[in-house]
C-alpha cells in the first residue's frame, strides 16, 4: 500500500482509564513455536517503533513457552516498563491435575500467575483475563481471586475472553454489588467473517457495564489474507502439526469464495488482504485495539501499516465489504 506513514492511534479500554495502541501485537501460536526470541525480538521492536504498546500472552501458549520468549525478549530490548503494557490469560493451564486445567478456581489463578509472572520476568501484568468462562466454578470464587490477584499488585486490570454476555455481566454485577476490582476487558474473536457476538451479543454489556474489546483473530487465523485459496502452503499456520482443524476452516469453499470477493477491494486500494481485514476491524467503535500477530519482522510492519488505510474505508467501501462477506444476504 503507498501511503504516508500515521501516527499511531490510542483509545480508552472501556471505562478504565488505561489507553491501549489500536493495534497490538500478540504471540498465539508464533512464539517458540514458530519464532524464537531473536526472532520474536525483532517483531515486537518492529511492533514498538510504529506505536504499538499492547503486547498479549497467555500462559497455555506453547505450555508457558510463549511467555518466557516475550519475556527474554523484552528484558534484551531493555524497554522502561510504563511504555508497554502486557496481558496473560488463565483457564486452561499447563500442568496436568483436577485443579491446574480447564478451571478458574482459587486456587489455579493465584498459583497460575506466580508462573506467569517467573517466565515473564516481570512484577507485574498490565492486564489478567480470564481465558474461557468455567461452568465447574462459582463466578463469586473467581471474581474473588482476580480481586485479590490486583489487590497483590501481580495484575492491574483483569477481564475475560470468550464468555457469554451473561457471563460478562454476571462477573461485573456481583464484583460492583461486593465492592470487588470488576471486569473491564473482553478478548473475543472478530473479523470481517466472524461479527454476531461483537456486534450482537456484546452490544448492551458493553454500553452497560463498560467493557472495552481486544479483539483476535482479525485475519480469521490466515484465511483473510488470501494465502489459502488454492489450498494450505506446506509453510503456513494451517499446515502445523497440530492444528489439523484449523487446516479444515481454512479450506472452506464458501469461506474463500468470500476472500476472493475482498481481494478485488483490496486491489482497488491497492492495499494487502491483510491490511484491508485488520483496517476494517477498528472501524467499531466498541474496539479498544485490534491483536495481530506476524512470523516475521517485516510481516509485523506490512500489518501494521492498515492504520494509515482507515480514511480510505468510506461506507461505500464498507457497503461493497459487506456484500463481498454476504451480509444482509445471510444470517451471520
Amino acid at each position: 500500500m503507498s501511503a504516508a506513514k500515521t501516527s499511531m492511534p490510542y483509545r480508552r479500554m472501556g471505562s478504565s482509564g488505561l489507553k491501549l495502541s489500536a493495534l497490538s501485537f500478540g504471540s498465539w501460536v508464533t512464539f517458540h513455536r514458530q519464532l524464537g526470541t531473536d526472532t520474536a525480538l525483532e517483531c515486537l521492536e518492529a511492533a514498538h517503533a510504529a506505536g504499538v504498546n499492547f503486547f498479549d500472552n497467555a500462559e497455555a501458549y506453547e505450555g508457558g513457552e510463549s511467555e518466557r520468549v516475550m519475556g527474554q525478549a523484552i528484558a534484551e530490548l531493555g524497554w522502561a516498563r510504563h511504555t508497554y503494557v502486557i496481558s496473560t490469560k488463565f483457564f486452561f493451564g499447563i500442568h496436568d491435575g483436577p485443579n491446574t486445567r480447564m478451571t478458574l478456581n482459587r486456587k489455579y489463578l493465584l498459583e497460575a500467575i506466580e508462573g506467569s509472572l517467573e517466565r515473564l520476568g516481570l512484577e507485574y501484568v498490565d492486564l489478567a483475563y480470564c481465558h474461557r468462562p468455567d461452568p465447574d466454578t462459582p463466578i463469586a470464587e473467581t471474581v474473588h481471586a482476580m480481586h485479590d490477584m490486583i489487590d497483590r499488585g501481580q495484575a492491574l486490570y483483569w477481564g475475560t475472553s470468550e464468555w457469554s454476555a451473561d457471563e460478562i455481566r454476571a462477573a461485573h454485577t456481583y464484583a460492583t454489588t461486593h465492592g470487588l476490582h470488576a471486569p473491564v476487558v473482553e478478548q473475543p474473536e472478530y473479523n470481517l467473517l466472524k461479527r454476531r457476538r461483537v456486534e450482537e451479543e456484546y452490544a448492551r454489556v458493553i454500553e452497560d457495564c463498560g467493557i472495552g474489546l481486544t479483539t483476535w483473530s482479525p485475519l480469521a487465523s490466515g484465511l483473510l489474507t488470501g494465502k489459502y485459496l488454492n489450498g494450505v502452503p506446506e509453510d503456513s499456520r494451517g499446515a502445523l502439526e497440530g492444528y489439523g482443524w484449523l487446516a479444515e476452516m481454512l479450506s472452506d469453499a464458501a469461506q474463500n469464495a468470500k476472500v476472493a470477493e475482498l481481494a478485488k477491494i483490496a486491489a482497488d486500494l491497492d492495499c494487502t488482504m491483510a491490511q484491508l481485514a485488520i483496517a476494517w476491524c477498528t472501524l467499531n467503535p466498541t474496539v479498544t485495539s485490534v491483536i495481530t500477530g506476524a512470523s516475521r519482522a517485516s510481516q509485523v510492519v506490512e500489518n501494521l501499516e492498515a492504520i494509515a488505510l482507515i480514511p480510505q474505508l468510506t461506507p461505500e467501501v464498507v457497503s461493497r465489504i459487506n456484500d463481498a462477506c454476504g451480509i444482509n444476504k445471510e444470517a451471520n
